[in-house]
């Protein structure tokens, strides 16, 4: 009996080590194998808008989500001077301005990493208003800032005018992306395609242009009114629409000449957007020297002839005056027609609402939601205001904004409610800022979106404590020790149970 004992403890040994030991390796092997990323990957994005160029860096992991990378910005930089339409006669002024962030940017990036880091350049409405204008004009533009990027040590991936309807969507992934409506992290920390998130509309007001875009009700009913994007994927039916020449500079160097239309002389014009005993110069090519002011330019127009314009403050007749930048009588008063015969289905959902529109709301002391009423009083109430007051309620003063914020306001108002037709019940969906954590809201972080869709994924590469190979043998061998153990341990209970039967037989033998 003690022979057949001590093989028993042995193999019963054996077995509960061999298992202990299986998964032991395996829990080592999965838990303790290190994901080592290919690290981070750059994108430089310069938005060279209608007023400024402004140069953003963006980062993100270089293994991705469903092909879109998860992007976010790290640096963002103002180019000194106007925008990039600006130097129609000069372009090669421009390599200077830009030289100042670049160099900011290069400290940013690492620098093993600059040739391989993609530059983008994305110009708006106005340099689309220089190529309708100019063509050739236009392209020289293109060309020194494309051999400007030769001098540097980036990827220039070229400078594109991009088209409105683009920028709208572009805005509108944005703003999506940066409130979290494509992607969040799930109790295990990996990014998952949020349940049944609604997304938000985008309000972008630029320069020279304006856009809105959102998801409406029903997408199939007019399918020629909206893009396709896919992102994470997932397809979404966007309609966008771009007004050019409805963005805030444009509008009120159209406002400005039409003021002069009207005016019975050119040497003293009323305005009364600008506040009260406000005065200033400007000459006629500031404002009706634009493609957006040709139908409203004076008949004797003198490009270099000083026109002197004279604040009123009166926000009933600047409210009055500003309508007349709409055509309202075109869409004769049907509902999915704004203005300008333009095609708009129901506005739907949260909006947000960035750049011109933040600025504006900001300088009425507003922010966040607030309801229409409010809107309406904030905007009387500084539209009432003298240019000396006005200096003291500016968070910062800068005179080409301030005295043009009553304008902005007005303009703000008639392009909402009569135009994209919010109302004092939808108004207080629309959450105007200016950007989400530390990112900006405006068009170009979802262009970089957009484009790492087209940058190839790098896989994580997965390292091991022990190889496949010697990891795969010793789970063969301990299971093959394993299930030897077992088999000899049926043996011995097969024998045991045998000789118990045996036992009680010969002991009745024996007594007879």
């Amino acid at each position: 009996r003690m022979l057949t004992r001590t093989p028993s403890v042995v193999a019963q040994v054996f077995l509960l080590l061999s298992i202990i030991l299986v998964i032991a390796i395996a829990v080592i092997q999965i838990n303790q194998q290190q994901i080592l990323s290919p690290g981070l990957k750059y994108g430089i994005v310069l938005d060279a808008g209608s007023s400024r160029t402004t140069v953003y860096v963006y980062e993100w992991p270089a293994e991705k989500e469903n092909d879109t990378g998860v992007v976010t910005q790290t640096f963002k930089c103002s180019v000194k001077g106007p925008g990039i339409s600006s130097y129609e006669s000069n372009p090669g002024a421009l390599a200077k301005p830009f030289d100042e962030c670049l160099n900011k940017v290069k400290e940013r990036i690492p620098v093993h990493l600059h040739k391989n880091t993609s530059v983008y350049l994305g110009a708006t409405a106005g340099m689309r208003l220089l190529r309708m204008q100019n063509e050739t004009a236009a392209n020289e533009v293109l060309a020194a800032i494309q051999n400007y990027f030769g001098t540097q040590p980036f990827e220039f991936r070229g400078a594109q005018i991009i088209t409105g309807p683009e920028e709208g969507v572009y805005g509108w992934i944005t703003a999506n992306y940066l409130m979290g409506n494509f992607l969040e992290r799930n109790l295990w920390r990996t990014w998952v395609h949020p349940y049944r998130k609604e997304t938000v509309g985008a309000l972008d007001l630029g320069g020279a242009s304006a856009q809105i875009s959102f998801i409406p009700e029903d997408t199939q009913e007019n399918f020629n009114n909206t893009l396709q994007v896919k992102l994470y994927g997932y397809n979404y039916n966007v309609y966008t629409h771009s007004f050019q020449c409805y963005g805030r500079d444009e509008a009120e160097k159209k406002f400005l000449a039409l003021l002069l239309q009207k005016s019975n002389t050119s040497s003293h014009v009323d305005n009364p957007c600008y506040p009260q005993n406000y005065n200033t110069a400007l000459a006629m090519k500031h404002f009706s020297g634009s493609l957006c002011t040709q139908s409203v330019r004076p008949a004797t127009y003198y490009p270099n002839q000083l026109v002197n314009f004279h604040g009123t403050g009166d926000p009933g007749l600047c409210q009055e005056m500003v309508s007349l930048l709409f055509n309202f009588t075109a869409c004769r008063d049907r509902e999915d027609c704004p203005f300008n015969e333009i095609y708009q289905p129901k506005v739907k959902g949260n909006f947000v609402a960035f750049s011109g529109f933040y600025y504006t709301i900001n300088a009425l002391n507003l922010s966040g939601h607030f309801s229409l009423a409010d809107f309406n009083s904030s905007m009387w109430f500084f539209c009432s205001q003298s240019w000396a007051q006005l200096q003291f309620m500016l968070p910062e003063f800068e005179e080409k904004y301030a005295r043009s914020y009553c304008f902005s306001a007005n303009f703000i108002y008639y392009l909402l409610v009569r135009g994209y037709h919010f109302d004092a019940e939808t108004w207080p969906q629309i959450h105007f800022q200016k950007e989400v954590g530390n990112s900006s809201i405006g068009w170009s972080l979802g262009y970089m979106l957009s484009l790492t869709n087209m940058i190839p994924s790098e896989g994580k590469m997965i390292q091991l404590p022990l190889k496949p190979s010697l990891f795969a043998g010793l789970l063969v061998f301990l299971t093959a020790t394993a299930l030897l153990c077992f088999l000899f341990l049926a043996y011995l209970c097969i024998v045991s149970r045998k000789q118990k039967n045996i036992s009680p037989v010969e002991h009745v033998f024996i007594q007879e």
